[in-house]
């Protein structure tokens, strides 16, 4: 079985994995929802070098901080048009379950603050710097 392959089942085979990645014998999950595990690895300083990974929902934030730790390949459930420009952009290579126009919000009320953050936006170090500051805006 590839990397790719045991990445996706880990994430189907436990509904509260958000995303797993995978490289060799390493393996590692997450349970934490949107950008938040991608995060916690740029603030460890840790990267995803040679690593597949799989997602549930990748919009253009979430897509651009892969790209910025290195990804070597993405699989999302949901991904936007948006995140797999960034991806094609970026020359990393994806697939997705579903690929729709925008990420809609939790509450499914409006956009993503996350997609709404790194609009327009291509540079990764760019991105993580807007998703940061909206972030801290969304905390109060």
């Amino acid at each position: 079985m590839s990397d790719m392959e045991r990445a996706r089942a880990l994430l189907a085979g436990n509904a509260s994995f958000t995303c797993a990645f995978v490289r060799g014998e390493e393996v590692l999950t997450s349970t934490e929802r949107g950008v938040k595990p991608l995060l916690r690895r740029i603030d460890e300083g840790a990267r995803l070098f040679g690593f597949c990974c799989a997602d549930r929902v990748v919009g253009r934030a979430a897509a651009l901080l892969y790209v910025l730790l290195g990804a070597k390949e993405v699989y999302a459930e949901v991904l936007s048009r948006s995140g797999e420009e960034a991806f094609k952009a970026h020359e990393i290579a994806y697939g997705c379950g579903v690929s729709a126009e925008r990420i809609v919000n939790r509450a499914g009320t409006g956009l993503c603050p996350m997609e709404l953050a790194t609009e327009g936006i291509s540079d990764p170090v760019e991105a993580l710097s807007a998703i940061r500051k909206k972030l801290k805006e969304l905390a109060g």
